[in-house]
């Protein structure tokens, strides 16, 4: 539905289910800029220049938007997220947040459901939000999280008061809005102009999304009919003022992308002199893979992730998941883990404990570096040992094992277990 039809409606039609906030008169229906309709169009019908609207669900049709933010949303997902200890660097597994972000925020949701759905939000929608719902510890005496329920972000509003506090108004689907204080939403954002929300990648790549959707589509169109319109029109003489008329309106029924591949009808004996273009050549490769790069550019995500330039494969993965970590995860490591220290635990709290992601598992390099490195870490080479060798197989994900006083070095540091010794 275009924005104006949905201003301009019959009055047989606007009689049934017309918003009670409208005006019929002379047979148009007036809505109030309030209507959900016409805030849903205002926020998320972000026509591009090619004439496709980009929101969040069309722009996720582009395979390449969608490796994007599913590489960051999955990535976020399943890394470990651990609460600590600040003075000790132990996990803080007594702590009722730390069950909540490790394993299980609510009832329905693991912590890699909760924490992708989040981020994909935060990505496309600007902000994600998640209701913390708090229950009396008797035992403690103060109230404890005991869940994080997520919110649509297209229901709610957020406001920075005159008083410098922040409210939280959301609209349930059924029964009136909900007015939250700060306290009680989790609110995820990344960078932000006003402080309060932060960008969204489908508002931020509008032209790129929808010029790789036109794109998408002019091909698909080109296979299925056969091949573009490109070429000229040869008439022996000269063409009557009916013929070009006609022929005028054939060919601007053939504009845009939607037609691409049509035939024309040609008129009064013409020649249609084609430039040597076939489907194979017209597959418009170079636009696609440099609306590609564009969608990589803002999501900060390398190309090679996106599946293009296949030649950085091999010994450059490593680098490629170095990058990935440093420029696209690590500033949402951080947004992570300032909001938890915002929004989750109190002032006293968070002077002793802190939220940290654990990225080593896209850190690591082949097992041939990861050997070299955690045999120096337990001392090889006359290095000096600042690893136990408990940490080096927790670190392969093996069991704890007290290592032996057989394999301890030269130097009274571990040296590596060669397998043989018993526990």
């Amino acid at each position: 539905m275009s924005f104006w039809n949905l201003f301009r409606r019959a009055p047989e039609a606007a009689g049934q289910g017309a918003s009670p906030r409208a005006d019929i008169s002379g047979g148009t229906v007036v809505y109030s800029l309030d209507d959900p309709r016409v805030i849903e169009i205002l926020r998320d019908g972000f026509l591009s220049a090619a004439g496709f609207t980009v929101n969040p669900e069309t722009a996720l049709r582009n395979p390449a938007f969608f490796r994007a933010v599913s590489l960051i949303a999955n990535s976020i997902g399943m890394l470990p997220l651990n609460l600590i200890e600040k003075e000790t660097k132990e996990k803080a597994t007594a702590h009722p947040l730390h069950r909540l972000l490790h394993r299980k925020p609510n009832d329905w949701q693991s912590a890699f459901d909760f924490r992708a759905l989040m981020q994909l939000r935060a990505l496309v929608h600007r902000n994600a939000y998640a209701l913390i719902v708090r229950s009396r510890d008797v035992r403690l005496g103060r109230d404890k999280i005991i869940r994080l329920v997520p919110l649509d972000p297209k229901r709610m509003e957020a406001t920075l008061n005159d008083n410098w506090t922040v409210s939280y108004k959301y609209q349930p689907k059924t029964g009136s809005r909900i007015e939250y204080r700060a306290s009680d939403i989790f609110h995820l954002r990344g960078l932000s102009l006003d402080g309060l929300n932060g960008f969204s990648l489908v508002e931020q790549a509008k032209e790129a999304i929808g010029l790789a959707l036109s794109a998408e589509l002019a091909a698909g169109r080109l296979f299925k009919n056969g091949s573009f319109v490109g070429g000229a029109l040869k008439h022996k003489s000269k063409l009557s003022d009916e013929a070009f008329n006609r022929l005028k309106a054939s060919l601007s029924e053939k504009e845009g992308a939607e037609n691409a591949g049509k035939n024309l009808i040609l008129e009064e004996g013409m020649d249609y002199l084609q430039f040597g273009q076939n489907a194979r050549d017209a597959q418009m490769t170079e636009l696609r893979k440099l609306q590609v790069e564009e969608i990589g550019r803002v999501s900060g995500v390398p190309r090679p992730l996106l599946m293009v330039d296949e030649t950085s494969w091999g010994s450059g993965i490593e680098a490629l998941g170095q990058f990935f970590v440093a420029y696209a995860l690590n500033p949402w490591f951080e947004a992570w883990q300032q909001a938890i220290e915002r929004s989750l635990l109190t002032d006293d709290e968070a002077e002793r404990y802190e939220a940290k992601f654990n990225p080593g598992a896209l850190l690591r390099g082949s097992l041939k570096d990861q050997a070299d490195f955690l045999a120096k870490a337990l001392g090889s080479g006359g290095h000096q040992p600042w690893m136990h060798v408990d940490e080096v197989r927790d670190v392969m994900d093996l069991p704890e094992r007290e290592a032996p006083q057989s394999i301890l070095g030269h130097n009274g540091g571990p040296a590596l277990d060669d397998g043989n010794s018993n526990a």
